[in-house]
This record gives structure tokens, C-alpha cells and sequence, in this order.
């Protein structure tokens, strides 16, 4: 409904901007395009929030407390508290899970209402440069949004079926911890949910083609999650690829381009997602893609003057905060606001695995390669010297890179909780912050992110909790 009219039926209502997909990406565009006195139509297929809502972020974040949960009820009389574990109530835990992915369903819901943004649900598809078809009728857009987003993706040859091979969604609602997983890709996807399934009781072998897990991230934060994995008992093989799966009699056999053979009960593949873009109209409208991606420039523009895209359908890091920025941009753009490109090594990256892996900027090897070797210094802090690290018992490293008495210009974190504290490490990173400059700010003690004020006192030159 659009001032109390079907805007459906209604061929004289043109919006300002019409986005579809209502995703990270889509719904941040028309918050904040509404805000900024835009009349905005988001049209949705499924529900309001996309994957990460429903499918991603949320509720893989609530599998990961469930086990850490787990574990502490396993692990508690090393803190001198009596506890038993008996097992995983696999429908309590998506009960759960479930009831978080509600509350902020509802509480969302309420947002675009109260935002005045004419939400409709349906399965659009782009018709004009101008205009979005759905439910049979035509929406029509000053500019048009795309945010469709992506699925998880497979390889070739090899079919997700749901029932023994399956992706994150099925993962996410299976009826049962599986005795045993093979999950092929230890990038985020997959070490999330090595981490979890094995705190629920699973046992786990990662298949990585790459020569590391995590292999986006600095390698020293790779090793550190390996050594990490390896203790918990979580088994990998790196550094070969992937061949075919098939069934066995009662589960999946994987067979790895040497030759190798791994058997389990279900395989998940996590191998990354892909963007949703065939059959929507958009290569028939002249918007220049790529891959399935839609290509567009650091303002969020496709080639076709009217239309913008973001989220995890351009080639963007596929993250739910990314969309979110990219969202705010593009609505900030057709508001006549001044507007600065997204600075994609500043955004801060978490694997929320246990241990955590954190980061921003850029790695060492890339600031090699950007500055050269002998311009780049590499600092390490061990947790071991931080008092409440110690006390929740967790190990892991900060490591910090800095271009020779310049700016520090990656921040990398192995440990628990070290997603909390990637905020002042974003920060430090966009503001190009000296060593000395943070070394000069107290931080609060015992905390962790006592440790991120600690390894830039080191690199400053006057290291207190560590060796010189």
C-alpha cells in the first residue's frame, strides 16, 4: 500500500527508488533512504533480512554459543565448578536458535513500517531500466536497487541434495548432530561449522584444496587457528582438491584429487556462495556482469544509469556489514548527500570459530608486496601475557603490521572473543594510527582489548606485559 492506495494497481505511482531483494544490502538502502525523505517500494521473495537473518549470520552465530556452551559444561571443573554434560537436545538448540532469529524478525518488520517503506512480497524481476515486475503487476523507480544476493554454491559434478550432501541451509535445520562431517572448505562457512558440529559431539575432517585453513587471512592467524583445531581434535587435510563424492552404505565416501578416500555420515559443502542474478532480467536490460556478479564502480553504480546494486550480488566481500554500508551509500547517493567510497580493507573481518579469528587491513604478505620487505614490520603479542585472556583460559596470538615509522596497517587476532574487540582495531586501521598514538591510550585492566593496547606499546618501543 503506498497514501493509502494499491500502489500495484496503480500505474501513476513512481517511487524514487524501488529496490529489490531485502537482504542486508536491500534493507539498509531503504531505511535509510526513507529517512533521507526518499519514497522507497522494497520488494521480497522470502522475508525481510535475507540470509544473514534467517539463514546466515544469526543463526550460525547461535549454533556457535549452543556449543561453546557445551564445551564449558564439559570443561567446568577446571574452574573448580561441578557440572555434568549430558548431550544436546538437537530440537532445544534450534528452539533457540529460532527464537533469536524471531525477535529480530519482528523487531525489523517494525522498522521498515515505521520507516513508511511500501514493502512487497514477491518474486520480482527487472523489466526496464526503471522498473521491477512483481506479482504481476509493474513497480516503477525513479532508480532501481539490486540486491538479490547469493546461495551457497557447489562444484562441478557434484549435486547438493539435502539429504547427505548438503549446504548451510540444510545445515542449519538438520534434525540431528551428525555422528560424523565431512566439510569441504575451510574458509568462514566451514570452520564455523566444523567448530560448532564439534562441540555438539561430531566427529570432523575439513577439506581444504588451498594450503591453509582460513586462507583469506594472514597465514600466521591460519597456523594459529590449525595448531587451535588440531588440539580440539578437529582433523584437515590441506592443500589438495577436491575430486567426487559418492554414497555408501551408510554415508558419504569423498575422494580427493591424490586419491585419498574420507567417509562420514553427511559431507557439507561449504565451498562459498554465489550471486542470485539468472532469470531476473538483468543481462536483457544491458547491465554489464560478470561470473553471475553484477559489475558496478566504487559508488555502487552499474553501467545502466538507473540502476545501482550491492551485497553479496557484486564482487564485494560477502559480508552482512558490508551490504549494510553499501545499502547506506547507495540511499545516501540518490539523497544528494556527499558520499566516500568504501574502503574494503578497512572493514573488519571475524570467523567466529573457537578460537575466534579477527582482522582489518591488510596482511603482512600484501604489505610486502604494496610497500616492500624491507618497509614492513611484523609485531606478535601472546595472549598468555594478558590477564583476562588467562583467566577465560584461551590462547592465541595479536599480531600487528606497520609500514616502517608509519601507520599500522593490519591488524590480525586469534583468541576467543577477539570478534569484540576488531572494533578498535577498525579504528586504528581508518585512522592510521601510529604505534606511539594508541600506546598513549589506557586501556581498561584485565580486559582483552588490554592486549591490542599492549602489542602497540611493544611496537612502539616499550613493550610492559612481553619479552623486547
Amino acid at each position: 500500500m503506498h497514501g493509502g492506495r494499491d500502489v500495484a494497481n496503480d500505474a501513476s505511482t513512481v517511487f524514487d527508488l524501488v529496490i529489490l531483494g531485502g537482504g542486508s544490502g536491500g534493507y539498509a538502502a531503504a531505511l535509510r533512504g526513507a529517512q533521507l525523505g526518499l519514497d522507497v517500494a522494497l520488494i521480497e521473495k522470502d522475508k525481510v533480512g535475507g540470509t544473514c537473518l534467517h539463514r546466515g549470520c544469526i543463526p550460525t552465530k547461535a549454533l556457535l554459543h549452543a556449543g561453546e556452551i557445551a564445551d564449558q559444561a564439559r570443561e567446568s571443573e577446571q574452574f573448580g565448578v561441578k557440572a555434568t554434560f549430558e548431550g544436546i537436545d538437537i530440537a532445544g538448540v534450534h528452539k533457540y536458535k529460532d527464537g533469536v532469529i524471531a525477535g529480530l524478525y519482528k523487531g525489523l518488520q517494525g522498522l521498515v513500517a515505521s520507516r513508511k517503506v511500501h514493502y512487497i512480497e514477491g518474486e520480482g524481476r527487472l523489466s526496464s531500466p526503471t522498473s521491477v515486475d512483481v506479482n504481476g503487476q509493474r513497480i516503477q523507480g525513479r532508480h532501481v536497487l539490486l540486491a538479490t544476493g547469493s546461495v551457497p554454491k557447489s562444484l562441478p559434478g557434484l549435486e547438493i541434495d539435502g539429504n547427505r550432501i548438503i549446504s548451510s541451509d540444510h545445515a542449519l535445520v538438520l534434525d540431528r548432530v551428525p555422528k560424523s562431517a565431512i566439510i569441504l572448505g575451510g574458509g568462514v562457512i566451514g570452520v564455523e561449522f566444523a567448530s560448532a558440529w564439534k562441540s555438539f559431539g561430531s566427529d570432523i575432517t575439513i577439506i581444504e584444496g588451498l594450503k591453509h585453513l582460513a586462507p583469506l587471512e594472514d597465514e600466521n592467524s591460519s597456523k594459529l587457528l590449525e595448531r587451535a583445531f588440531r588440539k580440539r581434535g578437529i582433523k584437515f587435510n590441506l592443500g589438495t582438491f577436491f575430486s567426487k563424492a559418492e554414497y555408501t552404505q551408510d554415508g558419504v565416501k569423498v575422494t580427493l584429487a591424490d586419491g585419498k578416500e574420507f567417509e562420514a555420515e553427511v559431507l557439507l559443502v561449504a565451498v562459498g556462495r554465489g550471486p542470485v542474478s539468472a532469470g531476473l532480467g538483468y543481462e536483457e536490460q544491458g547491465v554489464a556482469m560478470d561470473r553471475g556478479y553484477v559489475l558496478v564502480d566504487e559508488y555502487m553504480r552499474t553501467n545502466v544509469p538507473t540502476i545501482s546494486a550491492v551485497g553479496d550480488l557484486v564482487p564485494t566481500l560477502q559480508l552482512a556489514h558490508v551490504g549494510f554500508a553499501e545499502g547506506i551509500l547507495v540511499a545516501e547517493r540518490l539523497a544528494g548527500l556527499k558520499t566516500v567510497p568504501i574502503d574494503y580493507d578497512g572493514v573488519p573481518r571475524v570467523t567466529y570459530c573457537h578460537p575466534e579469528v579477527a582482522s582489518v587491513g591488510i596482511t603482512e604478505a600484501k604489505a610486502k608486496e604494496i610497500y616492500g620487505a624491507d618497509k614492513v614490520v611484523a609485531l606478535k603479542y601472546n595472549l598468555a601475557g594478558n590477564g583476562k585472556s588467562k583467566i577465560l583460559n584461551t590462547s592465541g596470538e595479536i599480531k600487528l603490521v606497520q609500514v616502517k615509522d608509519g601507520a599500522v596497517v593490519g591488524v590480525h587476532m586469534v583468541g576467543d572473543r577477539m570478534g569484540e574487540q576488531v572494533g578498535e582495531a577498525q579504528l586504528i586501521y581508518n585512522w592510521e594510527a601510529l604505534p606511539a598514538e594508541v600506546a598513549q591510550l589506557i586501556h581498561a585492566h584485565p580486559t582483552q582489548s588490554e592486549a591490542l593496547g599492549e602489542a602497540h606499546l611493544a611496537l612502539a618501543g616499550k613493550p610492559l606485559h612481553s619479552h623486547d
